[in-house]
């Protein structure tokens, strides 16, 4: 099955995933990850979303784990984007983040893609 294939068939899935990841920009947005530590809190955040989307992709059994962790991680990247560019004029004055730096920008997905390619590698790993 082509890779288009697998993510137009489970696009609700996959942006569903990248939804889920909000919840670490959303923490440090409000201040609560301020309250566990900054750098604590993000690797914490971090292991739990990969965790959550580990045991979500091993129970929904999807063909192909990788490809759909991989566009997880990417619809994460435009989600955290979009917030961020939404979010930073109303609570900063001015637009900040990736949206002001092409190389961010790209690093943002090429971060993110990876991560969700770990997290379906050890999917992959975990059901044979």
């Amino acid at each position: 099955m082509k890779t288009i294939d697998i993510v137009k068939e489970n696009l609700l899935f996959i942006l569903g995933l990248g939804a889920l990841a909000l919840v670490r920009p959303i923490m440090k947005m409000t201040g609560i990850m301020e309250l566990i530590g900054q750098q604590f809190g993000s690797i914490l955040m971090t292991i739990l979303i990969s965790l959550a989307w580990l045991v979500i992709v091993l129970i929904k059994k999807p063909a192909s784990p990788v490809v759909i962790l991989i566009f997880a991680g990417m619809s994460y990247a435009l989600f955290a984007v979009i917030l961020s560019g939404l979010a930073s004029p109303l609570l900063d004055g001015k637009l900040q983040g990736p949206l002001t730096n092409p190389f961010a920008l790209v690093s943002v997905f090429g971060i993110n893609a990876i991560w969700g390619f770990i997290v379906g590698l050890i999917a992959k790993t975990l059901r044979r």
